[in-house]
């Protein structure tokens, strides 16, 4: 927590940097330009789609390259880069162009004005983030991609999207909006069905397994020294990753399952299923609370900043947002690589710079997330937090990913099939009337 509070207050230091001479040029060159404000239902809710679908990708890209043996402590650095710059870039963009209205001044304007409780407020949204993303990066080896989404979102859905519904003075409706709220648990119901039919399915497909590998005591598995790779590199200083196997068995088999856990950089076989669950609820926690505490920087419900001052625009906001998260994310994963957790081999950073396999998917995860974010902020400004926290629906795109990718289903019981697709069904139908629910926001 020393920590947290110390990143903190020398981002606050940081933002007092930019009220010299140099914020006043950049001022005066884009006083010309003004930030665009997104005001129509319909544009927030394609903002809203774009996010959905970023937001649940970039989850089945990091699963990817852990599956592929790529250390997470690496693969999180790489990431943790483009979605800072993610967030650069729209604050230029987004942020310097269109008209300009009352009380919403321009990005470089605001970041020399007296508004720190909403930077503060925006920091603590990015710092929950960060801690939340990096939980799921271990649970989605633990409990599976689909799983964890489900898991987390319904939490995000029963805590996060009540609370901002009290945020934004009910302008979502009621009628509507707590109908798919009931949707989304319905779907989560199924999904920790599906989840625990497919579970059986593997068990049973791996105590069937005729072939050379066996199950140990409490579920582990005694692999077949056949599959590794002899001449795979084994140390970690030159950039290679220490878990690499050849993939020869069919997706779906008890082959393929455990030649997966071979290769992978998270081992989880044997492992108590609580520590999955405690990591994927975890996560939840801290998803349900970052768009509140977004919200409170946009919108000040609580009356913190002093007469006058404007508001954060939702672009100030993000960046500052996405700076903590950055801060949070580079230093635990910096103390990951010579501390790591969940078994995961130790590196170091020199390792890390040499390890450039699978380093343009993890970068383009970051970049998906990060304007992911921007665009469910960017929705939610106009539509209502509530509203936008449709996007929770990416189960959705990220179960999708997990069938195409992954192999998940693949050769399981008509039983799974059938709760499988009653889920997604489900799902439709909550993105539907939780957008639906959308109002509009006054921006008097």
């Amino acid at each position: 927590m020393d920590h947290v509070l110390g990143c903190a207050t020398s981002l606050v230091t940081c933002q007092k940097v930019f009220e010299g001479p140099l914020l006043n040029s950049l001022v005066s060159i884009n006083q010309g330009l003004r930030m665009y404000i997104i005001e129509d239902k319909g544009g927030a809710i394609a903002l809203m789609l774009a996010s959905l679908l970023f937001l649940g990708t970039w989850p089945a890209v990091l699963t990817l390259l852990e599956r592929r043996g790529r250390l997470p402590q690496h693969t999180y650095l790489d990431y943790s880069i483009t979605n800072l710059l993610a967030a650069v870039l729209i604050a230029l963009t987004f942020g310097e162009l269109g008209d300009s209205k009352p009380n919403m001044p321009n990005f470089f304007t605001q970041l020399s004005q007296d508004n720190w409780p909403s930077v503060l407020f925006a920091m603590a949204g990015g710092v929950v983030l960060s801690i939340g993303n990096l939980s799921t990066q271990y649970a989605w080896a633990y409990v599976g991609l689909s799983v964890t989404e489900v898991i987390s979102s319904s939490m995000v859905v029963v805590i996060g999207t009540t609370l901002n519904y009290f945020l934004d003075d009910r302008i979502n409706r009621a009628e509507i909006l707590f109908p798919g709220v009931a949707c989304f648990l319905v779907a989560v119901i199924l999904g920790s069905a599906v989840h625990a039919s497919n579970a059986a399915d593997n068990e049973e497909k791996l105590s069937g397994s005729t072939n050379n590998y066996k199950l140990g005591e409490n579920g582990s598995v005694e692999p077949s020294k056949d599959v590794i790779q002899k001449d795979a590199p084994k140390d970690l200083e030159n950039g290679a990753s220490p878990n690499k196997y050849v993939v020869k068995a069919e997706a779906g088999t008890a082959e393929y399952l455990i030649e997966l856990e071979e290769r992978r950089s998270i081992k989880v076989f044997g492992s108590s299923t609580f520590i999955g669950l405690g990591i994927v609820f975890f996560s939840g926690v801290c998803f349900s609370l970052f768009s509140p505490a977004f919200n409170l920087a946009t919108n000040d419900q609580w009356h913190t900043l002093k007469e006058g001052v404007p508001h954060l625009v939702v672009y100030t906001a993000f960046f500052y947002f996405s700076i903590s998260c950055f801060v949070i994310g580079i230093g635990l994963n910096i103390l990951f690589l010579y501390r790591p957790m969940a078994g995961v081999p130790k590196s170091s950073f020199r390792a890390y710079l040499n390890d450039w396999e699978g380093r343009q998917w993890a970068l383009l995860a970051g970049f998906l997330c990060g304007f992911g974010n921007g665009f469910q902020f960017m929705g939610g400004q106009a539509a209502g937090y509530a509203a936008a926290d449709a996007v929770q629906a990416l189960p959705l795109v990220s179960t999708f990913w997990g069938i195409l990718l992954f192999g998940e289903y693949r050769k399981s019981s008509r039983k799974t099939y059938i709760l499988l697709g009653f889920m997604l069904f489900m799902f439709i139908i909550a993105v539907a009337v939780l957008m639906a629910s959308s109002g509009h926001r006054s921006t008097k």
